[in-house]
């Protein structure tokens, strides 16, 4: 019942921000010089019944202000209007989010499978041999920019022709069997996790190292260390305990930060991702696609942080004294 309560207060607390985004987002785009529906009119294949429901549906002849509370309107409705190309808005985006929410959950998961114990090694084996190679490796990560190690990465897989380059299944996908699916799929996957993986384990390994080492300190495993327990049971069962809670907190700033990371890596590897559609939609001046794309993009930030803070309060009493005191 408490962990119900806090959701609905969650999700009451993220209307005004979605509304503010909304906002902010709608006004800048609308405020631009660039005729929202320039590409639509240049398109042969687009009817001027279509133009002129578009133009109805966004009131481009009306005042801004009218124009935000009718875009809002239809987009309560999940009337999302037409990308420039005449597509749905709607069908676009169902095709792209699971590939998105697909991309950045596998480098998620793989990030803390590796981070976590690497983390720990370089605490334990703290000014070590070990703890240096960990600590260069992981400098060269964070100092790497996605872009350029994607483009390395594509130069690679364009010389050796090891990996296939661009979209997320081959051409004869639907022919092959369900084991050839899962290769198939899995051997497009490579190229971008890998680039988002390298680049999130740095920043995730460094900041599990500083935890461990800030609670290896303090005074209680000091005493548990006192009272003759094993180093096992007081780092795996006192130290790590503590350690790992500000790692959950961190679990929604990295979904946010893979989400805007992967959108220049989908770009380089032609991944059909939302951070691609978004960014061609930009470059295109789509304002159906932006707004919605947009809107989509900060809507899944919102559920990574909420899914994080719904972890922390279920692994730290702490958290869930706090929320009953509120």
């Amino acid at each position: 019942m408490q962990l119900v309560k806090y959701i609905t207060k969650r999700i009451l607390q993220v209307i005004p921000l979605l509304i503010l985004v909304s906002l902010i987002s709608f006004f800048i785009v609308r405020l631009s010089p660039i005729d929202p529906l320039a590409e639509l009119r240049l398109n042969p294949s687009i009817s001027k019944e279509t133009l002129q429901k578009e133009v109805e549906r966004l009131n481009l002849n009306k005042p801004i202000y009218i124009q935000y509370f009718s875009w809002a309107k239809s987009f309560i409705k999940g009337d999302l209007g037409y990308t420039s190309a005449g597509e749905k808005v709607s069908v676009k985006l169902k095709e792209r989010i699971p590939n998105t929410l697909l991309l950045t959950t596998i480098v998620i998961f793989l990030t803390w499978i590796a981070g976590i114990p690497l983390g720990i090694l370089a605490a334990i084996k703290k000014e070590s041999a070990m703890d240096r190679f960990l600590t260069i490796l992981s400098s060269i990560g964070m100092a790497i920019p996605s872009f350029f190690f994607a483009i390395l990465m594509l130069i690679f897989a364009v010389k050796t022709g090891w990996f296939p380059v661009g979209g997320l299944t081959s051409y004869n996908y639907n022919e092959l069997s369900i084991l050839g699916k899962v290769m198939d799929l899995s051997k497009h996957l490579i190229l971008p996790v890998t680039v988002l993986f390298a680049i999130s384990l740095s920043g995730l390994q460094r900041q599990m190292r500083a935890n461990m080492l800030e609670v290896m300190d303090s005074d209680y495993v000091k005493f548990a260390r006192a009272k003759g327990l094993s180093e096992f049971k007081v780092i795996f069962k006192h130290a790590l305990r503590n350690a790992i809670n500000p790692m959950i907190t961190l679990l929604g700033f990295e979904f946010a930060g893979l989400l805007s990371g992967a959108a220049l890596t989908e770009y380089v590897f032609q991944y059909p991702g939302l951070g691609r559609l978004i960014l061609e939609a930009v470059m295109k001046s789509d304002i159906n696609l932006v707004m919605a794309s947009l809107m989509m993009g900060t809507i899944m930030l919102i559920l990574g942080n909420l899914i994080a803070d719904i972890l922390l309060m279920l692994t730290d009493p702490r958290t869930r004294k706090s929320q009953e005191d509120v």
